[in-house]
């Protein structure tokens, strides 16, 4: 499956046709999968977040008809919501998903409510994403879309997909998963992640020619095999070396192309840095404050537009304050969510239009 989106864009050439459907996007942080859905020619008509900065971001370039700077647990029981939202074509979230990260703790933090960056609030992660099926099921889209980590379909996360597919099915929509790769979907960038993707059950009899026998569920299709778009293609090899701080500056010169710190760290430290490969794609761009991808030759890390292109960010995105590298690593790839909602259209939207 492929389409004419690229990794290298702006938004002042941007043409959204806002003719597809209409979308509301949860955890919308800066904004990368409503820019995915703008790019499939979708109206994302608002946003929620509960972090202040992570919503002046977003306001500042996407203009929101509508914007709640508040907790999806509080969101989700509100009463007071504009008819709009309860006409949408699509519910779009990305539950907060370090619990389940390999990066992070994982089963230490299953269960335990604590302060994260975003919002400075206590709460339980890993119940967010049950206040996301409990608003799709107050507001009925016709599909709901949720992104998280890897992690989640390993180990003892399993059992929370199967009560993730309990949700939804008591919300009134049949279930599926897909893990993704966006350096397959046209972002240079390594990053895989897991979209569930539900379709509200009363749609399904419109799909009946599609339908498994064995389910009686219609099946979305989503296989991307692109070729992998290696970091040449985007580096910019005439920029000058940069001050590192000594530690960074000693491994960076043991480390050889394409190869992780730790390796030639003498305890095995500095994991979370790397050289980059010339010949493959970036590997996942992080919102980590340490670590991240260094040039292969110059004595430097990335720079913005290298990782803008790596994330499918437009190049004139307007960060306000925030580092660049910490919100793009925080988002979904636009061009990851916009290759999955053009699919969603054609092979579900549109025959319900």
């Amino acid at each position: 499956m492929t389409s004419n989106f690229s990794y290298n864009w702006t938004l002042k050439d941007a043409n959204f046709t806002k003719d597809k459907g209409k979308v509301f996007s949860c955890f919308a942080c800066g904004g990368g999968s409503t820019m995915g859905y703008k790019l499939a020619g979708f109206d994302v008509v608002g946003h929620n977040d509960i972090d202040p900065k992570m919503v002046e971001v977003y306001k500042e370039n996407h203009k929101p008809k509508y914007s709640y700077l508040e907790s999806i647990t509080t969101f989700a029981k509100r009463k007071d919501l504009p008819k709009e939202l309860y006409e949408l074509d699509i519910l779009d979230g990305s539950p907060p998903c370090s619990s389940f990260s390999m990066a992070g703790n994982r089963e230490k933090d299953w269960g335990k409510e604590k302060k994260f960056r975003e919002g400075q609030e206590l709460q339980v992660l890993d119940t967010l994403f049950f206040d996301f099926i409990d608003l799709a099921k107050e507001l009925q889209p016709k599909v709901v879309v949720a992104e998280n980590v890897k992690g989640l379909l390993l180990g003892n996360a399993k059992q929370y997909v199967i009560e993730i597919y309990k949700a939804f099915d008591k919300a009134g929509y049949t279930c599926q998963h897909f893990l993704l790769n966006a350096s397959k979907m046209g972002v240079p960038q390594r990053r895989e992640r897991v979209f569930f993707i539900a379709l509200r059950k009363d749609l399904a009899p419109k799909f009946m020619e599609s339908v498994d026998i064995f389910t009686q569920l219609p099946k979305l299709e989503l296989i991307f095999n692109e070729k992998e778009i290696p970091f040449k293609e985007i580096d910019e090899p005439n920029t000058k070396d940069e001050y590192l701080s000594p530690s960074i500056s000693k491994h960076w010169y043991l480390a050889k192309e394409g190869q992780g710190f730790n390796e030639v760290h003498e305890k095995s430290g500095m994991f979370s840095y790397s050289k980059v490969d010339r010949n493959r794609a970036l590997p996942t761009i992080t919102a980590h404050q340490v670590g991240g991808s260094y040039h292969h030759t110059i004595h430097r890390p990335l720079t913005k537009s290298e990782n803008c292109k790596g994330g499918s960010f437009p190049l004139d995105y307007n960060f306000l304050k925030l580092k660049h590298k910490y919100l793009i690593g925080m988002s979904v790839p636009p061009l990851m969510t916009g290759k999955i909602a053009e699919q969603i259209y054609k092979q579900w939207i549109s025959k319900i239009k």
